[in-house]
């Protein structure tokens, strides 16, 4: 009897840990989307980081609305769009011969839509049933890699010597 009672605080463990991992990378998005403010093509990536950032906070708060239709719609929309511009960005960027991706504006915008479309099918289906500890374990990891290296560049200054003026007066 102990043991079914360990597995279930165990299930409900996973799924808070998974609700919270959604609603900080939806704060990540939100806080993603702000900074485009002062970009030339500001519309377009407000949208691009906007929605996954209404679709994370949907699951945050209910987990199963994966399951429904206009959540996996937006979802299925978002991912093909923004595999489309991944393709296109990732392209510029080999053609070119870029090593350090985050010192150019195009790797950065490569990177940003690579999170969001991993994000995305990471939580696809998750509704479903209960989440396992293989999800949770790539979402934390997920989760804190944005927030982690956000903050590194923050501190470090110097890394952002050579990035266009829109993007060195961003939070």
């Amino acid at each position: 009897m102990g043991e079914v009672c360990k597995a279930n605080s165990t299930k409900t463990c996973l799924s808070v840990v998974w609700q919270v991992c959604n609603l900080c990378m939806s704060l990540f998005f939100a806080l993603a989307t702000y900074v485009q403010i002062n970009d030339p093509d500001a519309g377009l990536w407000m949208v691009g980081y906007g929605g996954p950032a209404v679709l994370c906070l949907f699951i945050g708060l209910k987990p199963h609305v994966t399951e429904s239709l206009p959540w996996r719609k937006l979802a299925d929309l978002h991912v093909m769009i923004s595999s489309a511009v991944i393709g296109m960005l990732g392209w510029t960027l080999y053609k070119e011969g870029v090593t350090d991706v985050f010192q150019r504006e195009e790797g950065r915008e490569f990177s940003g839509l690579m999170l969001t479309v991993a994000w995305l099918l990471l939580c696809r289906h998750s509704g479903r049933g209960p989440v396992g500890m293989l999800r949770v374990s790539t979402a934390v990891a997920i989760t804190v890699f944005p927030f982690v290296s956000w903050l590194y560049y923050y501190i470090n200054k110097e890394l952002r010597v050579n990035w266009p003026s829109h993007c060195k007066n961003a939070i």
